[in-house]
């Protein structure tokens, strides 16, 4: 696959342009075509092992978000953006979850079940019976982290708006969405749409330490 990669001047004015929404525009929405391809953007996300272990509820019925807004430390950005993205880590990591995994390598890939016996042996060693027992669920909390920057820089490149929100309670996301039950925990929010034209942090210069203050060549 070929690509005609972005310029870096676009990349960085991006990245300058996304900030931490605090008043989203309730009345736009995001279009279906845009939302597809961040839909895609989270699917592609990396993952050790390549296991994937998360999954991204995306929140569009408005009487579900208004009733996430008391439990979202009272911010409306829960409520009035276009789609509320909850990022969900597993709690555990079993062997149907990786022999799932295996099997859709073998449809992707056209390989043999066979064939990943050494991978899968791999997988149970270090997951199942290994040193990632005992810290699954830090673990998949972890990477869960690298779906949602991928997610927001996504985003940002197309325009669209985001605010990361760590500011929730996880326990009772969980009971309003039923994870619990599934296996799942909620790690982290994510409000994407539209800025309100009248959000005075839209105006406000990013603050960030220097490039020398945080970047260490060797």
């Amino acid at each position: 696959m070929q690509i005609t990669p972005i310029s870096t001047d676009s990349l960085v004015r991006s990245l300058c342009w996304r900030y931490a929404v605090k008043k989203f525009d309730p009345t736009r929405k995001i279009p279906q075509a845009t939302w597809s391809a961040l839909e895609e953007a989270l699917m592609l996300t990396p993952s050790s092992f390549g296991l994937q272990p998360w999954k991204f509820i995306v929140i569009t019925d408005q009487a579900t978000k208004e009733a996430l807004v008391p439990v979202s430390w009272n911010q409306r950005q829960v409520a009035d953006c276009s789609h509320l993205v909850v990022f969900a880590y597993k709690k555990e990591m079993d062997l149907d979850h990786i022999d799932t995994f295996l099997q859709r390598i073998v449809e992707v890939r056209g390989v043999t079940p066979e064939s990943l016996a050494g991978y899968r042996s791999l997988l149970v060693d270090k997951i199942i019976k290994g040193p990632l027992q005992d810290q699954i669920q830090e673990w998949n909390l972890r990477q869960s982290y690298i779906a949602f920057g991928n997610f927001m820089t996504s985003a940002a490149l197309l325009g669209i708006d985001t605010c990361p929100m760590e500011g929730l309670e996880p326990a009772k996301y969980d009971e309003i969405l039923g994870l619990t039950d599934r296996g799942l925990a909620t790690a982290a929010a994510c409000p994407t749409g539209y800025r309100a034209t009248d959000d005075p942090y839209a105006s406000l210069a990013k603050v960030r330490f220097e490039a020398k203050d945080l970047v260490e060549y060797i």
